[in-house]
């Protein structure tokens, strides 16, 4: 099933973007470095125009490293953008990012002529807590849940960088079907708006075949599965997610597979590779 989630608030949020944009000098758009096609908003493109464009792969400690540095290449060949990985806990690394925004935009880097940025993400990807970090204090709120944060806010950091935040928002279609299965995954949509089994094979499918040792380690399998199902009811038997007559219950399956992928619990995991991107955008335009 194809998964969409564009709430009335994420409207309301991209009409307020594209009115700022104009008076915008460099963006900031946080991505979720297991999913950074996924979880890059075709709008950012749209609404930008060539303005300088800082890739923040967020959450870079969950993600499988290697992949994560053939996506830093990928967004490096683009024009006007620079990638950097981080996470949380590099805070010191998070706080330069003012740094690089003077550097891109030098004519404006005074008191009187403050660079003016916009942080951008999609739902979810940790841009709340970035800013807190680069502000030194809680002013932005913070939560599990995808859409926290619902209207644009102007913020004055050190070193003349003025920081608009913007609403976390996704895009009214999702074209490639395959990125609102891996949304789901991570928690940028929420779970009210997918089907937690149909969610769960999805991820099934792609663990057994990317990363099979990590997924057999984890729920302690001594034989691969032979598919997405087997792999779920293999989970739910070792678990003991059974009901009566010893069938597993598969949406109780679905539930600790998906929450485990996102509480670190299996393994540093990257949903997509540019490779498999580029494969994905053939097919669709063949």
């Amino acid at each position: 099933m194809a998964i969409q989630w564009f709430p009335g608030h994420m409207h309301k949020a991209r009409k307020e973007i594209k009115q700022v944009m104009p008076k915008i000098d460099v963006i900031i758009e946080v991505l979720d470095a297991r999913i950074p096609f996924s979880s890059e908003n075709p709008l950012v493109e749209q609404l930008r125009d060539n303005k300088p464009c800082i890739k923040l792969l967020n959450k870079s400690d969950l993600a499988d490293p290697q992949v994560t540095k053939r996506w830093l290449a990928f967004f490096e060949q683009e024009k006007n953008v620079k990638a950097q990985a981080v996470n949380f806990e590099q805070k010191a690394q998070i706080k330069k990012i003012t740094e690089l925004c003077r550097k891109l935009v030098p004519e404006r880097n005074s008191a009187t002529k403050p660079v003016r940025a916009m942080i951008m993400g999609i739902p979810n990807v940790g841009k709340s807590t970035i800013i807190n970090i680069l502000t030194g204090r809680t002013i932005a709120r913070v939560g599990d849940e995808p859409a926290v944060t619902k209207r644009q806010q102007k913020i004055q950091l050190d070193n003349h960088v003025e920081l608009n935040d913007t609403p976390g928002f996704l895009w009214p279609k999702i074209e490639n079907v395959n990125s609102g299965y891996r949304l789901a995954i991570t928690g940028a949509i929420k779970n009210t708006a997918m089907e937690f089994e149909d969610v769960a094979l999805f991820a099934a499918d792609y663990f057994l075949n990317a990363y099979a040792d990590v997924i057999m380690a984890r729920y302690k399998l001594k034989q691969r599965p032979e598919n997405d199902i087997g792999l779920l009811e293999a989970i739910g038997r070792q678990r003991g997610c059974l009901q009566a007559g010893g069938v597993v219950n598969l949406h109780k399956v679905a539930e600790i597979l998906l929450n485990e992928y996102r509480s670190n619990l299996i393994g540093r995991i990257s949903l997509e590779t540019p490779e498999m991107i580029i494969q994905e955008e053939n097919l669709a335009v063949s």
